[in-house]
Order: C-alpha cells, then sequence, then structure tokens
C-alpha cells in the first residue's frame, strides 16, 4: 500500500514536472515587440492593421503599439530614447536628414545584408543609408507629394481653375475670401504642418537653382541670401498679411485642416498626399471633394510637385529580441504590408 502511493505520487510529482517544462517551454517562444509611433491617426490606423495581419501569421509574437505626439515633442521623444538605451524594439520616424540626425550606426541594427532589402526599390535606400555606407530602414508608408489640397466644390463654385503660378493662386484666395469663406487652412496647432509653403516649394527652387540643395549641404549657400529658396517663407508671409488663414490658425490641430478642407469650411490646406488616407477615414463622404495640385511658383512653364520619400522604420540596437523584430520588419517591408497601409488608408501614392 505505501509503495504502491509512493510510486503514485512520484508519478504525479514527474507529471507536474513535465507539464511545468513544456509550460515553460510554450511562454519562452512568446515575444512582446514594442512598436513607436506617431499618433497620427493615419499612421495608427496601418499600425493596427499590421499588428492583426502580422500576429496572424507569427502567433509566437505580439506587437505593442506605443504612440508619441507628432512634431518637434516627437522628434525629441525618439531622441532621449534613442540617447538613454530605452528606444521600443521597432520604431517609424522620417528618412533623409532627420533620420541622420540619430546617430544610426550607434543607435540601430545595421539591416544592409537582410533578404527583404531585395523588396525596396534603390532610389529609397539612400535616404536610410548612414555616412558609414550602411542600410537601416525600410519604407513603412507611399512615397508622397507636396502641396495644396483644395475643395473642389468651392472651385467649381466659383469658377475657379486651379492655378500654375503663385499670382494665380493669390487671385483665387481673393475670390474665394470674397465670397465669406477661409481661403488658406493652417493648423500651427501641430508645428509640423507649418513648414509646407517652404518645404513644398522645393521643385520650384530647384527649377531656378539646380545646385541649392548641394551648395546648402555645402554650407555655400542660405535660404536667406538665395531669392528662389526664401519664396517658400514669404508665400507664407504673404497669406497672413492678406488676412486668408483660418482665425484659429496658431491652435488649429491637422484633424481640423483635413475637416476644413473636406467639409468646405476651407478651400486650400497645404499638406503632403498622404492626408488623404485621414479624409478617406474620417470624411469618406467628402473624400471625392478634395483635390491636390503642386505649391505654384512664378513661371506657369516650370510648374511641377516636390516628393518626399516615405518615413521608414527601423529597429534599435537595444532590442532584446533581433531576429523576431527582423521579421516584423520584414513583414512591413513586403507585398503583404503595402496591402494592409492600403486596406487602412487608400492608395496614397506608388510604395
Amino acid at each position: 500500500m505505501f509503495t504502491t502511493k509512493r510510486k503514485l505520487i512520484g508519478g504525479m510529482a514527474a507529471a507536474l514536472l513535465a507539464m511545468t517544462a513544456l509550460t515553460g517551454a510554450s511562454l519562452a517562444q512568446d515575444v512582446t515587440l514594442s512598436y513607436y509611433i506617431d499618433d497620427n491617426p493615419t499612421n495608427v490606423a496601418t499600425a493596427e492593421g499590421l499588428k492583426a495581419a502580422f500576429e496572424a501569421e507569427n502567433p509566437g509574437i505580439k506587437i505593442d503599439i506605443e504612440t508619441h505626439p507628432g512634431g518637434g515633442e516627437g522628434d525629441n521623444l525618439v531622441k532621449t530614447r534613442l540617447a538613454t538605451g530605452e528606444m521600443s524594439d521597432v520604431f517609424r520616424y522620417n528618412a533623409g536628414s532627420l533620420f541622420q540626425a540619430l546617430n544610426p550606426p550607434q543607435t540601430m541594427l545595421d539591416l544592409t545584408d537582410e533578404p527583404f532589402q531585395a523588396n525596396v526599390i534603390d532610389s529609397f535606400k539612400p535616404v536610410v543609408t548612414a555616412p558609414d555606407g550602411r542600410i537601416y530602414g525600410v519604407p513603412e508608408e507611399a512615397a508622397m507629394g507636396g502641396g495644396i489640397l483644395y475643395n473642389k466644390k468651392i472651385y467649381a463654385d466659383l469658377g475657379l481653375s486651379v492655378p500654375k503660378t503663385w499670382a494665380e493662386f493669390m487671385a483665387n484666395n481673393e475670390k474665394i475670401k470674397a465670397a465669406g469663406k477661409t481661403a488658406v487652412i493652417q493648423t500651427f496647432g501641430d508645428t509640423w504642418t507649418s513648414q509646407l509653403f517652404v518645404l513644398g516649394d522645393f521643385f520650384n527652387v530647384q527649377a531656378a537653382v539646380p545646385t541649392f540643395a548641394a551648395d546648402y549641404t555645402a554650407n555655400k549657400a542660405k535660404f536667406a541670401t538665395t531669392p528662389a529658396a526664401l519664396r517658400g517663407f514669404e508665400h507664407g508671409e504673404e497669406v497672413f498679411k492678406a488676412g486668408y488663414l483660418n482665425e484659429d490658425f496658431a491652435a488649429a490641430k491637422f484633424d481640423d485642416g483635413l475637416r476644413m478642407v473636406a467639409t468646405g469650411e476651407g478651400a486650400h490646406y497645404p499638406m503632403l498626399t498622404f492626408a488623404i488616407g485621414g479624409i478617406a477615414q474620417n470624411y469618406p463622404d467628402n473624400l471625392q471633394d478634395v483635390g491636390f495640385f503642386a505649391i505654384p511658383g512664378d513661371d506657369a512653364a516650370k510648374n511641377g510637385l516636390t516628393v518626399w520619400m516615405p518615413a521608414a522604420v527601423y529597429i534599435s540596437k537595444t532590442t532584446q529580441h533581433p531576429e523576431e523584430a527582423k521579421k516584423f520588419v520584414a513583414f512591413i517591408a513586403s507585398t503583404k504590408g503595402c496591402d494592409v497601409r492600403s486596406a487602412a488608408n487608400g492608395a496614397t501614392g506608388p510604395y
């Protein structure tokens, strides 16, 4: 009797140990990756879609989305977390010059030789390549145009045509103002939106001074002493002085700008084309009422569009799960990842 009980207890103990070992093994396979993005509704919708689709294909990996404000505050948070070694496993941020300011070789994983780079178009890679010649990111969204969203109903009601010169644009604004509408929407409550008249004018700068970008980078040229480059700042001054802005321009937010141009509260909103995704989400009934044109220059014969390379995703050098993080980044850089963004926001440009 005693022997039988001892064997039974011993067998139960062995079984419990085996179950514990199996449970421990299962838990060891479950990894949670943190994903840090700005709180723009368009990007949040994409991130949630990526999370759902990726987790469905990779049941052992969970994605925890963290958000930060846009603009200068968000830039500072990203830089601080990288500098203190507290960055999330994967994070979304600008490509180009702002990427360079993050000291990629010291703060990010080198992704140059990863197989998923074969999915990335070569023209994108320079904007996520550090001075060491290594590639640190992959694109997360579509390429964008920088110009002016406009309300097509207002244009039709007032008999306006899309302007190809700044003088034509200002003439349209005057007619819109006379009709009692806000001619130009500005949303300085989100500081990053205040840049479009300047940055979106780059095509016109390049057309007038083809060497400006290289000379500026080499500290041989300045905005203040290059009339073509200064024009972008002057554009912002001119629409303000003419009284074309919404009364709350200093406090209004990006979402306010989308609402105003979509519903016809205002006629023009200087913005990037990715914003179409936000209109599709929040004002789908008004999507067909919004058009887009390049920021006009002074010569109609040289009217053209400034193009932005998309933002990118990067892996923090401090991640404890580099292989799982690479798997998530590979998914973002895949056709499935592009399809997720299109499902969340519509097609807003070339991937």
